[in-house]
This record gives C-alpha cells, sequence and structure tokens, in this order.
C-alpha cells in the first residue's frame, strides 16, 4: 500500500476515477457541489465515496485494481479531512513533490483579513491602512458602497453577523438568588437571632423533650427565614429590574444608510460594513473609519482620560472607537469591528452596573433604624437586668407555684434554662425594637415606584432621584419638544419686506440661492425609493421642516446641487452659535460662496445687505434693519421659530486665503430671507404646568429661543400670566442675565419664569443660584451642552426622543416621550415614594413604642414578659415585610399635588406623624397594660387565656392601624381603599394568619383558643382605634419640629 501510495503522488502521475476524471476534478466537482455548507459537504462527499465504492462490472480485472486503488487513497484522505476539520483551520502545507487542493467553503470577503482590519483601528496604523488601500480600499473589501451603504437585506446582515460578530458583549454573570440569601444572613441582628434560636433550640428539647421543646427555638428559626426570604427576594427582584433597565438604556437607536436610504436601528444590529451617521452628542457605535464630514472632534475621554477633544479626519486621522462621543461636528463613518472585536466591548464586558447605590432617604432612615435600635438596645438590657434580679432574689415562681431559685437547692440545669430563658425574651425585645422593615419598605417602595414609573414614560437610572423628586422646588424645563410637540412646519416666509404667499412669485437668483442655502447648510437628508413614491425627510425637526419645504414647494433637487458644488469647510450648529455656514466651490466657474443660516437676530446682525421682492440687492442701513427687526419680533409673536438665510460670494482676490484658512466670512452677508417655523404646544403642557404650580413648584422655562417667541410660548404654556410685561423681571435673556453681578442674580433669580437666548452656561448658572437659595432643583435637556447643568441639578431630567446619548447619561431620569406632562407625573410619583415611606415610618414606630414600653412596664413590675418570643416575631413578621408591602405599594393621589414640597432639610418624621403615632401608641399601652394587670378579673378568665387576649388585641390594633397610616392627615382613611387591592389582600392575609395562631397553634405559639364573645371584645377594643385615629387628626400642629434636637 505504501508503495502504491507513493506511485500516486508523484508529480507525473494524475490517477483517474471509473469515470474517467482526474482525482483533482473529481474533488474539485465535490467542493463545487457542497458550496458552503460544511454539512451539506460532508454528505455530499459521503455519497461520492459510495459511489467510487459501488465497482461497475463492466471494468475488466487491471481496471478494477486501479480502481481499488484509488478508492482506498481517496476514501482515507476524505474521512481524514472530515474528521480533523475541526482540529485545525490552517491550510495544509503544500511540498514540490503534490499539490494540495482545498474543499474549504468559499469565503463572504475573501478581500480582507478582519483581524489585521481590526489591529490597524485599535493602533491608529495610518500605513497600513494606505496598504489596504486607504478607507475606500476597506469599503471594497467590505462590500459596501460609501455612498449607499450596504444593501441591508435580511441575508447580508446575517451574513456579515456570522463572518464578523454582532454588536454585542457578554455581560458579567448576574448575582443569583442564592448571594442575596447570604447578604441577608450578614445582618447582625438575624446572626443574633439565630446564636439565640440555637440556644433556645438546644435548651428547650432538653428541658421538655423533643416533641414540644423545639416550639421557641423553632419559631425563630421560622421567622428568621421569613425575614431572609422576603429580603433577598425584594433584592434579588430590584436586580433582576435594574438589569431589565441597563438593556433598554443600553439600547441605543443609530441612524444607517443602507441600500441608499437613510434609516434608524438598534445600535445592536449595526454590522461590519455599515455607514453610521454622526452628529453632536452621538454615542459613536463601533469602531470605524471616517468617510466624509465636516469639522468632527470627539470626546475620547472615556477610552483614554484625556479631556481634550480628538479632531477625525480623513488625512491625519480617521480613527473612531466605540463609546467615545461625538463633541462637535458631523460625519458619516464605515464600521470596520463591532461587539467583543472593539476595545469598548473588551472593556464593558468586564463592568457590571452598580445597583447597590445608597439612596439619601435610605441613609436617613438606616440612621433612624441605629437610633431606635439603640434605645431598644438599653430597653432589652434592662429588662435582662431586671430579670436575672427578679430571679436570683427568689420573686420568680414556676407553672406549679413555686419558687424556681432556691439557693445552691437549684440544680445547674435550672439555672441554665432560667437564663436562656431569659435572654431569649431580652433578645426577643431587640428584634421587635429593630424596625428592620425600614430599608425594606423604601427597597419596596422605589422598585414598585420605578416600575410604574416606566409604563408612564420616565425611566429611572439612579434611584435616589425617585425620591429627591418628591422634594423638587423649582423645575427649569426646555420649550423645543418638551413644552412643544416638535412637530415643525414652515408656515411664513418673508423676501425682503414682504411677505410670500407664492413660492412661483419669487425671484430667480433668490429661488436658487434659497435652494442652495437649504440643501448644502444641512445636516438632515432626502431619501426617494422612486419617482413615484413619497419624499421620506430625516434629520433634526429644524432640518426636517426645512427640507420638507425646499423639496415640496420650491422643487429644490439637492442629488443635482450636491453634484454641482464642492464643500470646502462646514461650521456646524451647536447650541452656543445658534447658526450653522458652509463654504463651498461651484464647480462650473470655480467661484467660491458662503451660506449661512441660523437664529433670525444674529444672521441679521451679520449682514450689512438684503434681497427685496424682486430678487435686487439693496442696502441694509438702520432704518431698514428697524423694519427686519419688527417683522422678527412679529413672527415670535405668533410663537414661530424665526430663522434667516444669508449669503456672500468671496471676492476673486480672498478666495486662496479664504480656502487656505477655511474660516467663514461672518460680515458683510446679504439677508436672503426669512423663515417662520411653527411648533405647536403639546395638548395637556397647560394642565401639567398648572398641576406643578398648585403643588408649590415653580416652572421656569429656559430657552434658546428669542425673547418674543419665547414669551408668547410661555403665555400659552401658562408659566407666564398675559398681563405680565416682556420688560419685567420674569423674563430675562441669557446674555443678560449672565451680565448680572452674583448678588443680584441672586436676588432676582426667584423672578425669573423665562431665560430667552440662553446657552448652556446660563442654564447651568440659573441651576447653582437656585441651589444656593435652598431651592431643589430639577432641570430638562436634550442637548451635548446640556451635560453640565443636568448634573449640576438635584434631579438631571434627560429627553427619550431628542436627547443626546450624553445628556442620556448625565442624566437621573430619562423622559422617553419627550413630554412635559411626564414631569409632572414623576414629580407625584416623587412624592408617592417620601408619602408612602412615612406612612410606614408611623405604622412601624407605633408598634415599637406599644411593644417596648409594655414588654418593659410588665417585666419589671411582674417579672415576665406577656408577649412570649414567639408572638412577638409574629407581631415583628407582621410590621416589617407585610406591613412594608402594603404600605409601600399604595399609588400616586391628587392630595399629593396640594401639599407644598417637602424641604431637603425637613425632618423625616414629621409633626403630624409624632401627633398621630403617639396617641395611637399610647392608647394601644393603655389597653394592653389594663388587660396585663386585671384582665383575668375582668374577663373572668385563666392567666393563660389573659395573655392570648393581651396578644389577639395587640396584633388586632396593628391591623386596624394599618387603615390609620394609609392617610397622614386626611379623615378618611377608607377613600380609594378599593384600587389597592395588594393592601386588602394582605389585611385579609393577616386577619387569616392570626386566627390560625390563635385557634390551631396553641402549643406552637403558647395561646388558648377563645370564645366569640372573646373575640368580639379583641375586635371593639382594636377598632376603637379608628375613632381615635379621626380625632386626633383634628388636633393642629406647629411647624416647629417637635423633638428639632434630635437629627435623624
Amino acid at each position: 500500500m505504501d508503495i502504491l501510495h507513493s506511485f500516486f503522488l508523484r508529480p507525473s502521475f494524475v490517477p483517474l476515477d471509473f469515470t474517467g476524471k482526474s482525482f483533482a476534478e473529481s474533488a474539485v466537482n465535490i467542493s463545487e457541489k457542497t458550496g458552503n455548507c460544511p454539512t451539506q459537504k460532508s454528505g455530499l462527499m459521503l455519497s461520492e465515496i459510495e459511489s467510487i465504492l459501488d465497482v461497475p462490472a463492466t471494468l475488466g480485472r487491471h481496471n478494477k485494481r486501479w480502481h481499488l486503488a484509488f478508492a482506498t487513497i481517496y476514501c482515507s484522505r476524505a474521512l481524514h479531512s472530515l474528521l480533523n476539520k475541526k482540529k485545525s483551520s490552517k491550510p495544509p502545507v503544500s511540498t514540490h513533490s503534490f499539490v494540495v487542493l482545498s474543499v474549504e467553503p468559499h469565503l463572504a470577503f475573501p478581500n480582507i483579513d478582519h483581524t489585521s482590519l481590526t489591529a490597524v483601528v485599535k493602533e491608529k496604523n495610518l500605513d497600513q491602512l494606505r496598504k489596504l488601500g486607504g478607507v475606500e480600499g476597506v469599503a471594497d473589501a467590505l462590500k459596501t458602497d460609501t455612498k449607499s451603504g450596504i444593501h441591508g437585506a435580511v441575508e447580508d446582515v446575517a451574513e456579515r453577523q456570522e463572518t464578523f460578530g454582532s454588536n454585542t458583549y457578554p455581560r458579567p454573570p448576574t448575582k443569583s438568588f442564592f448571594y442575596f440569601v447570604l447578604e441577608a444572613f450578614k445582618d447582625l441582628t438575624i446572626l443574633i437571632l439565630l446564636a439565640c434560636a440555637t440556644l433556645s433550640l438546644g435548651f428547650g428539647i432538653k428541658e421538655h423533650g423533643p416533641k414540644e421543646g423545639w416550639y421557641d427555638g423553632g419559631s425563630i428559626f421560622v421567622a428568621v427565614f421569613l425575614v431572609i426570604s422576603v429580603s433577598a427576594v425584594s433584592n434579588f427582584r430590584q436586580n433582576r429590574q435594574f438589569e431589565k433597565l441597563s438593556k433598554v438604556s443600553n439600547n441605543i437607536e443609530v441612524e444607517v444608510v443602507r441600500g441608499g436610504h437613510r434609516q434608524k436601528i438598534s445600535i445592536f444590529d449595526i454590522v461590519v460594513g455599515d455607514v453610521a451617521c454622526l452628529k453632536i452628542g452621538d454615542q459613536v457605535p463601533a469602531d470605524g473609519l471616517f468617510l466624509a464630514g465636516h469639522s468632527l472632534q470627539v470626546d475620547e475621554s472615556s477610552m483614554t482620560g484625556e479631556s481634550d477633544h480628538v479632531e477625525i479626519n480623513s488625512s491625519q486621522n480617521p480613527f473612531l472607537f466605540s463609546g467615545t462621543k461625538v463633541a462637535d461636528g458631523y460625519a458619516q463613518m464605515l464600521v470596520t469591528s463591532v461587539g467583543m472585536n472593539t476595545t469598548w466591548g473588551e472593556m464593558m464586558s468586564t463592568i457590571s452596573r452598580d445597583n447597590n447605590e445608597q439612596t439619601p432617604l435610605q441613609a436617613r432612615l438606616n440612621k433612624l433604624t441605629s437610633s431606635i435600635g439603640k434605645v431598644g438596645l438599653a430597653v432589652a438590657f434592662l429588662v435582662l437586668l431586671v430579670l436575672v434580679v427578679r430571679y436570683f432574689t427568689g420573686n420568680t415562681e414556676d407553672e406549679n407555684g413555686n419558687q424556681e431559685f432556691n439557693g445552691s437547692k437549684t440544680k445547674a440545669d435550672d439555672i441554665v434554662n432560667a437564663m436562656v430563658r431569659i435572654i431569649a425574651a431580652a433578645v426577643t425585645i431587640v428584634v421587635v425594637a429593630i424596625p428592620e422593615g425600614l430599608p425594606l419598605a423604601v427597597t419596596l417602595t422605589l422598585a414598585y415606584s420605578m416600575k410604574r414609573m416606566m409604563a408612564d414614560q420616565a425611566m429611572v437610572r439612579k434611584l435616589s432621584a425617585c425620591e429627591t423628586m418628591g422634594s423638587a422646588t423649582t423645575i427649569c424645563t426646555d420649550k423645543t419638544g418638551t413644552l412643544t410637540l416638535n412637530q415643525m412646519k414652515v408656515t411664513k416666509y418673508w423676501l425682503g419686506k414682504e411677505p410670500v404667499e407664492d413660492s412661483s412669485s419669487i425671484a430667480t437668483n433668490v429661488l436658487k440661492l434659497i435652494q442652495q442655502g437649504v440643501a448644502l447648510n444641512t445636516t438632515g437628508s432626502i431619501y426617494r425609493a422612486t419617482s413615484k413614491s413619497e419624499f421620506e425627510f430625516s434629520g433634526s425637526p429644524t432640518e426636517k421642516a426645512l427640507l420638507s419645504w425646499a423639496v415640496l414647494e420650491l422643487d429644490m433637487d439637492m442629488e443635482r446641487l450636491k453634484q454641482n458644488y464642492t464643500i470646502l469647510h462646514v461650521e456646524a450648529f451647536n447650541s452656543e452659535k445658534k447658526r450653522s455656514g458652509i463654504l463651498m466651490r461651484k464647480k462650473a466657474d470655480n467661484k467660491i460662496h458662503v451660506h449661512w443660516k441660523g437664529a433670525a437676530e444674529m444672521i441679521l446682525a451679520m449682514c450689512s445687505s438684503y434681497y427685496d421682492a424682486s430678487g435686487s440687492m439693496k442696502e441694509l442701513d438702520d432704518g431698514e434693519r428697524m423694519t427686519f427687526e419688527q417683522i422678527i419680533q412679529g413672527m415670535a409673536a405668533s410663537s414661530l421659530r424665526c430663522i434667516a438665510f444669508a449669503h456672500k460670494q468671496i471676492p476673486e482676490e480672498e478666495q486662496e486665503i479664504r480656502e487656505g484658512r477655511q474660516k467663514l466670512k461672518e460680515d458683510s452677508l446679504t439677508l436672503i430671507g426669512l423663515v417662520g417655523i411653527k411648533d405647536p404646544c403639546r395638548p395637556g403642557v397647560r394642565k401639567a404646568v398648572e398641576d406643578c404650580q398648585y403643588a408649590g413648584v415653580n416652572v421656569k422655562m429656559i430657552t434658546g429661543d428669542n425673547v418674543f417667541t419665547a414669551r408668547a410660548i410661555a403665555t400659552e404654556c401658562g408659566i407666564l400670566r398675559p398681563d405680565q410685561d416682556i420688560n419685567s423681571e420674569a423674563v430675562v435673556e441669557g446674555e443678560v442675565f449672565r451680565k448680572y453681578t452674583s448678588e443680584e442674580r441672586m436676588e432676582k433669580v426667584d423672578k425669573i419664569c423665562v431665560m430667552a437666548r440662553s446657552s448652556p452656561f446660563d442654564k447651568l448658572l440659573m441651576v447653582q443660584c437656585l441651589k444656593q437659595k435652598g431651592h431643589v432643583v430639577a432641570v430638562t435637556g436634550d442637548g451635548t451642552n446640556d451635560a453640565p447643568a443636568l448634573k449640576e441639578a438635584d434631579i438631571g431630567l434627560s429627553m427619550g426622543i431628542q436627547g443626546t446619548e450624553v445628556a442620556k447619561e448625565s442624566s437621573d431620569i430619562i423622559i422617553l416621550d419627550d413630554n412635559f406632562a411626564s414631569v409632572a407625573t414623576v414629580l407625584r410619583w416623587g412624592r408617592c415614594v417620601y408619602d408612602n415611606i412615612q406612612k410606614f415610618i408611623q405604622f412601624q414606630l407605633t408598634v415599637n413604642v406599644a411593644a417596648l414600653v409594655i414588654n418593659f412596664v410588665a417585666a419589671v413590675s411582674a417579672g415576665e414578659v406577656p408577649l412570649t418570643a414567639v408572638q412577638l416575631l409574629w407581631v415583628n413578621l407582621i410590621m416589617d415585610t407585610l406591613g412594608a408591602l402594603a404600605l409601600a405599594t399604595e399609588q400616586p393621589t391628587k392630595e399629593l399635588m396640594e401639599k407644598p414640597p417637602v424641604g431637603r432639610k425637613e425632618p423625616l418624621i414629621s409633626n403630624v406623624m409624632w401627633r398621630n403615632l403617639l396617641a395611637q401608641a399610647l392608647y394601644q399601652i393603655a389597653i394592653l397594660l389594663t388587660l396585663q394587670f386585671k384582665g383575668q378579673s375582668i374577663f373572668g378568665v385563666s392567666e393563660k387565656v389573659k395573655d392570648t387576649l393581651i396578644f389577639n388585641t395587640f396584633v388586632l390594633c396593628q391591623v386596624f392601624n394599618e387603615f390609620n397610616a394609609r392617610k397622614l392627615e386626611k379623615k378618611n382613611v377608607f377613600k380609594g381603599l378599593h384600587k389597592n387591592k395588594l393592601f386588602l389582600g394582605i389585611i385579609g392575609i393577616t386577619i387569616i394568619l392570626q386566627v390560625v395562631m390563635v385557634e390551631f397553634l396553641k402549643k406552637f405559639a403558647d395561646t388558648e383558643r377563645l370564645d366569640w364573645g372573646q373575640w368580639g371584645a379583641c375586635i371593639g377594643i382594636a377598632a376603637a382605634s379608628w375613632p381615635i385615629g379621626w380625632v386626633v387628626k383634628c388636633i393642629p400642629v406647629s411647624d416647629k419640629p417637635f423633638l428639632s434636637y434630635l437629627k435623624w
């Protein structure tokens, strides 16, 4: 066989199969049949083997031998190839003695090595990029048209994802439920309780036997298990909710060009070869190369830590990196790497979002819990001391009435058992005193409100914002898109001093200039699939309005204009300059022109002449300038956004200088015309503004529009009263506000309702002034330059639709529908969170005070604790978990918006709460102490039944008091009760469990069964807390905080 093998491999010999084809032809034939599918390829290869082994009977003996030899070699090679395919992807090395034919599937992108391309971009290797043919060469290799992008068909996208990977990265493993169980076990109180449970269980079984001795210890274990379960489940669910929110917030919409059509897709759907469109504020979605654009500057601080912006251009630095932010300009980029092949992907896959942040309210509650815990510890220590002294002085008796301690006659076991019982009672007092339910209540309230706010178009990025919003005293809001619909339409056009009603009357020379100004000085685009289909406009709302007007009314052909002109330099629009300009050369005559567009009064200030209605150029003297200013004011007073267009042809002698400097001419321009764009107010925004004002929250409008437009919109929205004059202190321009001295700003900031022509710096300045005056400030923003103000504010609210990624990352809450009414909803939810926490604190402290006082007085006077460990733990469970769940899920009510905002330094426990909780606690203490000392004679029952009556009355008092806690100030505590099914369900469950504890778990709960009369008495005594609550709410309270010297 070896001889045959070497014989076949000689270069001079090419074996034939039985069909007369060469071995090479046969192998190629198989490759052609199988294409790129490995499975299909294997199947066909095996079928080919079968056909080779099938020796035709017509062959002679000599040929049969040759055929068999060939079949043996071919089969061994084919099978060997199949078995080793997975082990190595490297092609076998050729030698001079024979030729190896590759049967690898055809690669979709044979002209590009993706690993090398990824390295070129990561390392910013310009030389290597040039060897690849530059950006155009890379685009060709990736089968991308630099103008129209990839085809975008499903198969094309799928093939690219399979070849180059998807734009996703693996997240770190999520925390399991077991992790949160372990976290709950780290609580010191739980550990103390477990230690006590172990001792109690051991000594209980030793004293009473395994049948009955496990009750006390076992009940503590059950209570610990329940508390840990509720805590772990709550934290686990909250963690899952954060992860869901994280996925939503990471799912950014990116604009790409596919099949010549600009469209928005998810960042996760970006593929290698895509042409992505970038503008100010965007996050770069993947690694790639600069294709085309102007004035592009990128903030790479997230990658390099350097705060300086990096200029990106085609000649020196065409490299763009995923996760960086566009600081200025606009561009199109070619995507070369996605997902884990990018530096950002590698970095993000190792980072898990920290959602263990502690909110200010949680921090205050932990402090409160600690303070109450210290009081509980002191009471428990006193009880322990008193019980130990009473035991050793012979003042305690056992169940048979015999003295428990008789000096040396008492067994050591009995002393140990008594000590364990006393310690268990003291520790149980500590447990019932420490309100572990407070942090749980906050967690539940915040988690519930976050979920509901998401449904109300508000996505919470930082938990603390939920509660801080409830304290907001001032909201600084944008105009465009927040108070208005952001659905812009050109409704007026002025040429010279005359309004143009019919576009056909516009002079030809002016019409051409307008078309140039709109088509070339824009970041928007137009798409039309066929000549009969409708136009699709993309870009900002203002750009879309101008493009739509120019195409549909002025018959503008954007593509033809782009072909006739070369753009030399662009100054992109931003919120500080409020204008954009281009320097361009006409290809036909090589003449250079400048076009500007932007805020009307700013463009007007740059002009020295204008075109009149007939198309003639006229000088712009002071009188004419005044006329134009009045036209602009008139349009603004009609709530129109006024945009001006200006033009200048550069003289030949200046052309070379201008082209070399690439700096746009900003003076002696000619005004082409004025355009009025209507952006109607959102329906319902006036009602939302009035709701905020009624709730004691000032609404201030900060806008880049001029004073007249700002005043008109503010009046329409209800921010300004119609009688407030424009010259009053309520309306101010950003520049004027900036020039005030710091004392003047502090004096006037409260009176300002509208700030027009403001820059992002002015907005930041106003936020700082308001915070210095003690206001809790909420700010809305959508632009990149709004980021400092959003970060500075107590609550930053970014816009989900128009907001840039930079603005969203700087904010605490994202308003998903960009609607001011949603801001008012967030305010309502913020107040609801704070209100629900206060309700629960009032409920919890009532139980704490009552339980502590009753046990302390009874222990000191009678030497015994009326409520056993099991009973106290049951009460603790009701108020900690079920109570928190019931009161934390109350929904916002209209009453919340009738109260003034809660100040930043307001005490957590208000005077109203102290009034309510002390009244209920005193009533419970009085009733239960009466039962403790006179219960047996009043009801004529045994001591065991009396203790059960105390326990039952105490629990039922909490059930009835839970209704009182629903309303802190309103007397009608049943209003809206039918809407909260969860509250009613929890009350029902509590009552059923209490009946089970009293009637069926006698030994476990240390209770006796009660008759109907005794149940009626318990319910009657507990129900009295309703009328008491009603009467107490009639008592007025002072504004000065009760216990003001205590700072929680």
